[in-house]
């Protein structure tokens, strides 16, 4: 009894088998090894994890390739109240280690560095915040009263000026001292970002402003100088803080205002 076949591929003209399309399928494959070999080449190689972890960041979790070539480290939570990370001095005279794993635990290093001075700052930045907040109003509203009291001014009558003179000196004193309350607070405030600045640099600085807004509170407005502005230098002769010098001035250009009104009718005062 005659059975019937069936073929893979039809017969040609002459009766054949077609030949197998060896040339395309190998181009194919080619293509295809191409462009997986591109994809692995642009992904950063990471090292054997074996060789590194006798000296990984005791936070440190794993590390992942990023879709821009880089490579994202890992770690628990950190307080801010651990050491220092710093890249162990044993890895760089370890001889098992290659250069290129020696540098890739020298940048798992810098980004537990970077967590670490982040989470300092607000540990250390938080309960200064707190206290500088009804500082920074309290000068808003001295530096606003004193300019409120010297406009007065213009609506005392004649025989009233030294009594307005009184309030105004009352006004400089208290404006001068809420200067002094929050340029105090200011440089510690400044020191403490500085520091946490020269950590990690500007790239991955954490602002004063956001630590504010995750405590709650509005520092946006908030004037503060870099920590140079608050001590007098070796070649400086004034050693006045930055809102204490605005006082100052703000009360100096006053008193020369009223002067000269007095050496011009000397009688109204």
């Amino acid at each position: 009894m005659t059975r019937m076949i069936p073929l893979l591929h039809p017969l040609d003209d002459h009766g054949r088998l077609p030949r197998p399309l060896v040339g395309e399928t190998g181009r194919l494959s080619q293509g295809v090894r191409d462009a997986a070999d591109a994809v692995a080449a642009a992904k950063p190689v990471l090292s054997p994890a074996a060789g590194l972890a006798r000296y990984a960041h005791p936070h440190y979790l794993r590390a992942e390739p990023t879709a821009f070539g880089s490579v994202s480290f890992h770690f628990k939570a950190f307080t801010g109240r651990e050491p220092r990370p710093e890249t162990p001095s044993a890895a760089w005279s370890d001889s098992e280690l290659t250069y290129e794993q020696k540098k890739e635990l020298d940048r798992q290093y810098d980004a537990a560095r970077t967590l670490w001075s982040q989470m300092r700052l607000r540990l250390r930045a938080a309960p200064v915040m707190r206290r500088a907040a009804p500082l920074w109003q309290a000068w808003k509203d001295a530096e606003a009263g004193l300019r409120r009291v010297f406009a007065a001014f213009w609506f005392t009558p004649d025989g009233m000026w030294r009594a307005q003179l009184l309030k105004l000196t009352d006004a400089e004193r208290a404006a001068l001292a809420a200067a002094r309350a929050w340029d105090e607070v200011a440089e510690e405030l400044s020191l403490l970002a500085a520091e946490h600045r020269c950590e990690v640099g500007e790239d991955e600085d954490l602002p004063l402003e956001t630590v504010a807004q995750e405590l709650g509170l509005d520092a946006s407005g908030w004037e503060i100088s870099w920590p140079d502005e608050y001590k007098a230098g070796p070649y400086s002769w004034d050693s006045r803080t930055p809102m204490v010098r605005r006082i100052d001035a703000a009360a100096k250009r006053q008193r020369e205002r009223l002067a000269e009104v007095a050496r011009l009718a000397p009688t109204l005062t």
